[in-house]
């Protein structure tokens, strides 16, 4: 239990091994920012706000958590089952072997196992089972993905999401505008609906609601970005920078759960 709790801490970015000392961990910025006992955003994992938080690291992170990142990033099918979901990522990661670690073939299995797992609801429910393999993930509690009725496969839930909060929205496009159109002063709706590591991927939303969060942009960031749909060409520009924990300090504490530094 302790190992598999390290290792989601590594995953989801919130520790990282000290580069002072050999064999230890220290909290990352976002780790600190979140669970500091005395004024953490949200120490106990109260707000959903968090959970989607920590689902965008995992999915971002393409050498720890690669079936998430695939299944989020480049899988295009609303729909799939277990077994060629299995096979295509084979197929992806065979392609990228400069750029992520080889995968054998029982971590693949593990890893689909663990990725459905993530998501959907456990099925163990009989009183043999081991009680650990009964817990469900936090993330669960998004829905982003469901069991189809007939039982032999899943689906993305694709659309508005009422936990997911436009400080996150904003915060998680900025760190796509950082890593993948850092010199550009604009970026375009499509990009940010289907691009990897965009938010309307990692957060499987739709167009619609996409244009509601962008279309607020302006009033939350004091100008700095900007949402424009002049002569149908739709794109958000960047007028200033801005520091993404900037806003989740603003959400945290709008929504009493954020503590003044002392």
């Amino acid at each position: 239990m302790v190992s598999s709790i390290r290792h989601w801490c590594q995953v989801s970015g919130l520790i990282k091994t000290d580069p002072d000392e050999r064999g230890q961990f220290v909290a990352t910025d976002l780790g600190k920012a979140i669970f500091n006992n005395n004024n953490g955003f949200d120490p106990y994992l109260d707000d959903p706000a968090t959970l989607w938080l920590i689902h965008w690291k995992i999915t971002t992170n393409i050498n720890q958590a690669t079936a998430w990142y695939w299944a989020f990033n480049i899988l295009r099918e609303n729909q799939f089952a277990s077994d060629t979901f299995k096979t295509e990522l084979y197929e992806w990661t065979q392609q990228q072997k400069e750029s992520i670690r080889p995968i054998s073939d029982n971590t693949l299995q593990r890893d689909v196992n663990c990725f459905i797992r993530t998501y959907c609801h456990s099925r163990h429910n009989t009183k043999a089972a081991v009680a650990e393999e009964t817990f469900d993930c936090p993330l669960v509690e998004l829905n982003l993905i469901t069991e189809l009725p007939n039982g032999d496969g899943y689906e993305f839930q694709r659309g508005e999401k009422e936990t997911l909060p436009i400080e996150i929205v904003t915060a998680t496009l900025i760190a796509f505008w950082d890593v993948r159109f850092s010199d550009a002063g604009a970026i375009s709706f499509r990009e940010l609906m289907y691009a990897p590591l965009s938010p309307g991927r990692i957060f499987r939303l739709d167009e619609d609601t996409m244009t509601i969060y962008l279309e607020k942009l302006e009033q939350l960031t004091d100008n700095a970005l900007e949402y424009d749909e002049t002569a149908n060409l739709k794109q958000v520009y960047r007028h200033k920078d801005l520091n993404p924990m900037t806003l989740l300090k603003r959400y945290y504490k709008s929504n009493d759960t954020f503590k003044e530094v002392l």
